[in-house]
C-alpha cells in the first residue's frame, strides 16, 4: 500500500465544501506522491508541490502557512488514527495509548517511505518542531490526563512524579518500535507493559482487576 492509499476517504458523498475538500486532498496526496519518487524533504518546495497537484501555489497557502505545517498533515495522514479512549478505568485508557503506539511501529516497519519521512523530518528542526507541537505534545498531554485520572480515582499512587510515569509507560514501546527495529511487537505487549508497570505504581490497598 501507497502513502497516498493509506489517507482516509470519506465513505460517502463528501458533504459541505467538496471542491476544498479534493483540493486538499489532491495537495497532500501529491507531496505523497513526490516522497514515493524518492524526492528528499530539502527539495520538496511548495512550487513544486503544487506543480504535481495540479493547483496554484495561492491555493496551498490559503490552506497551510508553509511546507512545515503541510507536510505534518502529510505524515498525520499517513498514520493510523488517534484513539477513542474507552474511560472505564485508567488501565483501560493507557493499553488503548500504547496500543496505538505499537500499530504505529508496525506501520513505520511496514512502509520504508514513512521511515524514511520520519528520518528526515528530525533532520529538518523546524518541520520537527511543527510535528512536536501538534502531534507529539498532545499525545502526552492526552496520557497526562490519564494518569491525573488515575489518582483522583485511586488508580494511582499520589506520590508519583507523573511525567516520570508516562515516560515509564511509553518508553518500551517506543525503544521496541523506535530504537529496535528488530524487536518484537506483538499483540497484546500493551497490556503487559501496562500491568507491569502498573504492579508497582498502584496504592497498597488496591488490588489488581
Amino acid at each position: 500500500m501507497s502513502l497516498a492509499d493509506s489517507r482516509p476517504r470519506p465513505d460517502g458523498p463528501v458533504r459541505g465544501r467538496p471542491r476544498s475538500e479534493a483540493v486538499e486532498r489532491a495537495i497532500i496526496e501529491g507531496v505523497m506522491q513526490l516522497l514515493e519518487e524518492g524526492v528528499p524533504l530539502a527539495e520538496l518546495s511548495i512550487e513544486r508541490v503544487a506543480r504535481t497537484a495540479g493547483v496554484g501555489k495561492a491555493t496551498i497557502y490559503r490552506r497551510w502557512s508553509g511546507k512545515e505545517e503541510l507536510f505534518v498533515d502529510v505524515v498525520r495522514a499517513a498514520e493510523p488514527p488517534d484513539p477513542e479512549l474507552p474511560g472505564t478505568s485508567m488501565r483501560d485508557d493507557l493499553v488503548v495509548l500504547l496500543e496505538t503506539l505499537r500499530r504505529r511501529g508496525l506501520a513505520t516497519r511496514s512502509s520504508v517511505i514513512l521511515h524514511n519521512v520520519y528520518a528526515q523530518m528530525k533532520s529538518s528542526p523546524r518541520i520537527w518542531a511543527a510535528y512536536h507541537a501538534s502531534v507529539i505534545a498532545p499525545r502526552r498531554a492526552l496520557g497526562m490526563e490519564v494518569l491525573r485520572r488515575g489518582v483522583r480515582d485511586g488508580e494511582l499512587r499520589p506520590d508519583v512524579d507523573l511525567e516520570l510515569v508516562n515516560d515509564m509507560f511509553v518508553g518500551p514501546m517506543l525503544v521496541r518500535s523506535v530504537m529496535r527495529p528488530d524487536a518484537e511487537l506483538p499483540e497484546g505487549l500493551a497490556e503487559e507493559i501496562v500491568d507491569t508497570v502498573l504492579a508497582g505504581l498502584r496504592p497498597v490497598s488496591s488490588t489488581a482487576p
